[in-house]
């Protein structure tokens, strides 16, 4: 049976739509939390990601600027720790940027949690980006020997005027996943 005109028509103008809602969804303003970003945050890869690493980190008592925090990411972001689950798989953990403040933030500020950056590499097309950079975590700026070491995955958007967090995927080091010395040394953008 051959389609009619009417049918070939209706399914025209629903593709039509559908592509005018999407066109619609990723052109329409951001939250007004996100556009109070600090410039000086999002004007790089290398901005955003020294940001992200900055609000995270600080001394026992030490209050985090969560507001700033919130400026980084996209609404729909993603944080996911990953790790040994119960059954013995590996697996991962999905959290907003909100809630890993609620889950994560009185935590970091009661006991004190600083994490630096050792290493970063960087893959860039168009408008989005891939940052694996690699991580050391103390309990204090004092600190010198690390607690732990891991790799952030980070995948960046820029929307034409600044760069978003889109996701933030990490693994901590462990005596099975080594951290490769090509992921430690070099920082800085691509």
């Amino acid at each position: 049976m051959k389609p009619r005109p009417n049918r070939l028509m209706r399914g025209a103008r629903s593709l039509a739509t559908g592509a005018a809602i999407a066109v619609l969804a990723l052109t329409s303003p951001l939250s007004a939390r996100a556009q109070d970003a600090d410039p000086a945050d999002v004007v790089s890869i290398d901005a955003i990601v020294t940001a992200v690493y900055d609000v995270i980190s600080g001394d026992a008592g030490e209050r985090r600027d969560w507001d700033r925090w919130r400026t980084l990411f996209l609404e729909e972001a993603t944080l996911s720790p990953t790790g040994p689950t119960q059954d013995g798989r590996w697996g991962r953990s999905i959290l907003t940027p909100e809630s890993y403040v609620e889950l994560a933030g009185a935590n970091l500020e009661r006991m004190g949690f600083v994490e630096a950056e050792i290493g970063r590499v960087t893959e860039r097309f168009g408008n989005i980006a891939h940052v694996f950079s690699t991580y050391v975590s103390f309990r204090s700026r004092a600190d010198t020997e690390p607690f732990q070491r891991g790799i952030n995955s980070f995948q960046l958007l820029y929307d034409g005027t600044r760069w978003w967090v889109l996701s933030i995927f990490w693994q901590a080091e462990s005596p099975d996943f080594p951290i490769p010395t090509k992921y430690v040394g070099t920082i800085g953008d691509e």
